[in-house]
């Protein structure tokens, strides 16, 4: 039940985009068209999926004070704690290039359309960010990481497919006076959606 409560929280009340700003790089360049959108969206989600247990397993075998005990007593005071925020992104760069590869083999309308912003994933603060709540937070499972990583990933998912439909119709429908077209009704469109999402903030389970 608390892994369920941290994926639900991930998604709607601790989402990388209306709680904390992260990845807005991306969600602002790659949102004018939902399939591209989309598409970003769910390799986003993958990697978090993904780097987290990893992540998770390096933090509490390799890098945290005594983590390697299990090679033996010898080991019991070695930290390498030092090195924590350089192999996260060793494993976050590793896992985007296979999601570069997949997506260029698979799907290459995609990779077209999202350019140089695939291989950007590897810094994505969103990824990144979410090794580093992982850290900070303690988690005491590796099955927790995978919730965690699960939510905030579709939660991003959530946050720039929405951003992008809205876009799209805005584009259609609407006149947006000139100094606010792109970015800067990206941001005020954002900032409203932020602020609705804070109407989830007391959901319990």
């Amino acid at each position: 039940m608390e892994n369920l409560n941290i994926f639900i929280r991930s998604i709607f009340i601790d989402n990388m985009i209306f709680a904390y700003f992260l990845g807005m790089c991306s969600f602002i360049a790659v949102s004018k068209n939902v399939k591209t959108a989309f598409g970003l969206g769910i390799a986003v989600t993958f990697m978090l999926v993904v780097t987290l247990p990893v992540n998770y397993l390096l933090e509490n075998y390799v890098l945290r004070p005594g983590a390697l005990v299990w090679l033996g007593e010898e080991y019991a005071t070695v930290d390498l704690s030092f090195l924590s925020l350089i192999m996260f992104i060793a494993v976050i760069a590793s896992m985007t290039q296979l999601v570069e590869m997949a997506v260029e083999k698979y799907s290459p309308a995609l990779y077209s359309s999202l350019g140089i912003f695939l291989p950007l994933i590897a810094v994505n603060c969103a990824i990144l960010g979410g090794s580093l709540f992982m850290q900070q937070r303690d988690f005491p499972s590796i099955w927790t990481a995978v919730c965690a990583g699960g939510g905030w990933g579709l939660g991003w998912l959530l946050a720039i497919t929405a951003i992008a439909a809205i876009r799209e119709r805005l584009a259609v429908y609407s006149n947006i006076p000139r100094p606010l077209r792109g970015v800067g009704i990206t941001f005020i469109i954002t900032a409203l959606m932020g602020i609705a999402f804070m109407s989830f903030l007391g959901i319990k389970i």
